[in-house]
């Protein structure tokens, strides 16, 4: 309970120095699967959070098969607005080999009780995990999208110390995808979240105390965002490019500034293949562009 002590006074500090409301989120476990103590003093924070103004809302995380509709309205009652799902796969060899415990009818129908409760449905992939193939990975960000996720988190499956996966590891019964399989593969999801308007919030774990010395294996890059985003560029330009039947031609590229940290990839490993597309020149804009989604011959990709 010393955390949830920590972070009430950090919101109530916030506050004090007439900060913009917060948003509280719980992750790092099975958030429903807590302990009813743990969980109702979580939630009775938050709710206070809440009511005080420190919070605008509150997110958590948790699995597939930990959750119900009593749960969930209890969460949204609390002022809950996001549940994110471990759903790591919905392809059943992968759930199998990965011992997860629950087969895609409970990751399909754990994603339609969020959104039938009426909150933000967020899904957790975990692409390359035991039994896993890029062609599954894609087919599991489609049915993502199909399940009505308003966002998607894409986390390349590590070997970490202390793990049963690290046994499968050293055993020989494990190998993770290699880091320019993860890259092209996740470039290719993203895209298609991005057609649909549905934001990768996260690509990869994020930085913590202990985690790079507990890899073992695995595709870990600290650039590996930013360098999907770039071959997800240059993928979206060739494609473009092939239903205007401008293949083999030189063009301009109309981007928001955003972009122009991830266009030619990490040290310019891009660059090379965007001139071999025919890139001429690129230009950056202010106005902002939501999604990928929205390159189209006739929006960036001019022809000359």
């Amino acid at each position: 309970m010393g955390l949830l002590a920590a972070a009430r006074q950090t919101l109530h500090q916030r506050a004090k120095r007439q900060e913009s409301p917060a948003e509280l989120a719980f992750y790092g476990g099975t958030f429903t699967a807590l302990p009813e103590e743990e969980l109702t003093a979580c939630l009775s924070m938050a709710a206070e959070a809440l009511d005080r103004g420190w919070i605008s809302a509150f997110r958590c995380s948790t699995r597939p098969d930990r959750l119900n509709a009593a749960i969930l309205h209890r969460l949204r009652s609390a002022g809950c607005d996001t549940v994110e799902l471990g759903i790591q796969s919905f392809a059943r060899t992968a759930l199998t080999a990965s011992r997860r415990g629950y087969g895609p009818t409970c990751a399909r129908d754990a994603c339609a009780l969020v959104r039938n409760a009426d909150l933000h449905l967020g899904v957790q992939l975990l692409p390359g995990m035991p039994g896993h193939t890029p062609p599954m990975f894609l087919d599991d960000v489609a049915q993502a999208l199909e399940a009505g996720a308003h966002m998607l988190r894409f986390y390349p499956c590590l070997v970490l110390e202390g793990t049963q996966l690290a046994a499968l590891w050293r055993a020989g019964r494990y190998t993770p995808w290699p880091l320019k399989r993860t890259l092209n593969t996740l470039a290719h999801g993203w895209l298609a979240a991005n057609a649909a308007n549905v934001p990768v919030i996260r690509m990869g774990l994020a930085p913590q105390s202990g985690l790079q010395q507990a890899i073992l294996d695995g595709p870990v890059d600290p650039a590996l965002g930013s360098r999907v985003m770039g071959r997800g560029l240059l993928l979206a330009a060739r494609r473009a490019l092939k239903h205007c039947h401008g293949l083999g031609q030189t063009f301009d590229l109309f981007l928001p500034e955003a972009a122009q940290g991830c266009l030619w990839g990490h040290k310019g490993e891009l660059r090379k293949a965007w001139i071999a597309l025919g890139l001429r020149a690129v230009h950056y804009g202010k106005e902002e562009m939501p999604a990928i989604g929205t390159i189209s011959p006739s929006a960036i990709l001019q022809q000359p």
